[in-house]
């Protein structure tokens, strides 16, 4: 079975590869938030699986790593995007420790609570102060060097469905790879054991909090990370980006993908930016359809879409019969 899902990533890995040579122009910049939004989901769902923390605060992350990467391009004229990526991680590292050694004292609605009233913060900030962030009008974004290439000579359209595309899929692969690694590690066994029984956990020796800050730590970075590509994507960042609102998108796609698989937030992802996609060129009022989509899922499916895929899946390989439990 394992070798099979291989095989899948293989082929899922093959079509990304060929995707902007055969897809629309439209449909191949859209992959450039689903690659921003699945590393930024690498990072918000492994306080959710592993530890079991749900954050509503995390679009905070996502607007250091953008604002960082802002105020690089625009503001100081450095426009190294590795640069960018690193600088938003080591801010991101700092946020997330002084944020999260409060919020890792709580656990439930508590700490999802916190989170959510730092993130609001955050935003306060954001539009209090005008003359740097420029309030909610927000910042523009300069188009950044790869790998210390230029491509300003380049059309728009050509840079984000050519160097960009594969610059962000890269990163992905990357982020998914060293996630991959910490939750298959020690560090992500124990803290699958502290989400379990944090009371057997801590008679073993387990630093609870110290081990819940340090995912709260790599939370962060991760989906800095993400914020930093997001922004350069759309070319300009806002206090928007780091409301409430954009938090609970973030726990919409885990949840519609499923929290429980290691690449269901992915699939979340992309359910969610091309469904969205779909339904606002026929209707404003698409948060109303998702909201319907979610409660017909969390019902039906609890387990997410990728859930659903999978018991599909065995279903048609035959390891099971209609109507067994899978």
């Amino acid at each position: 079975m394992k070798k099979r899902w291989n095989i899948i990533l293989l082929l899922i890995l093959a079509f990304a590869l060929v995707w902007p040579y055969v897809g629309p122009d439209y449909q191949v910049y859209l992959s450039l938030s689903l690659f921003s939004y699945s590393i930024a989901l690498l990072g918000f769902n492994l306080l959710l699986k592993y530890v079991g923390l749900l954050s509503f605060g995390h679009a905070l992350f996502i607007g250091l790593g953008g604002y960082t990467t802002a105020f690089l391009t625009s503001e100081f004229h450095i426009p190294h995007m590795e640069f960018s990526i690193i600088l938003s991680i080591l801010i991101c590292a700092i946020v997330a420790t002084t944020v999260g050694f409060i919020c890792v004292r709580y656990v439930k609605i508590y700490f999802a609570m916190l989170t959510l009233a730092f993130g609001m913060l955050f935003h306060s900030v954001l539009m209090k102060t005008y003359h740097l962030t420029g309030g909610d009008e927000g910042m523009a974004l300069e188009r950044p060097y790869l790998l210390g290439i230029d491509f300003s000579s380049m059309g728009t359209i050509e840079f984000f469905s050519g160097p960009f595309y594969y610059y962000n899929l890269g990163i992905l692969i990357i982020a998914t790879i060293i996630m991959w690694r910490i939750v298959h590690s020690p560090f992500g066994l124990c803290l699958q054991s502290i989400r379990d029984n944090p009371d057997k956990a801590k008679s073993l020796g387990i630093g609870i909090r110290k081990y819940r800050l340090y995912a709260f730590i790599i939370s962060g970075c991760f989906t800095g990370v993400g914020g930093a590509l997001m922004a350069t994507a759309t070319g300009h960042m806002d206090p928007g980006m780091v409301f409430w609102v954009h938090s609970a998108d973030l726990v919409f796609m885990t949840l519609v993908g499923g929290f429980t698989n290691f690449f269901g937030p992915m699939l979340g992802s992309l359910i969610f930016i091309y469904l969205r996609d779909i339904i606002t060129s026929f209707t404003e009022y698409w948060r109303f359809i998702f909201g319907a989509l979610l409660a017909v899922i969390v019902i039906l499916c609890p387990g997410g879409a990728m859930e659903a895929l999978t018991n599909f899946f065995k279903l048609l390989v035959g390891k099971t019969k209609p109507g067994e439990k899978i």
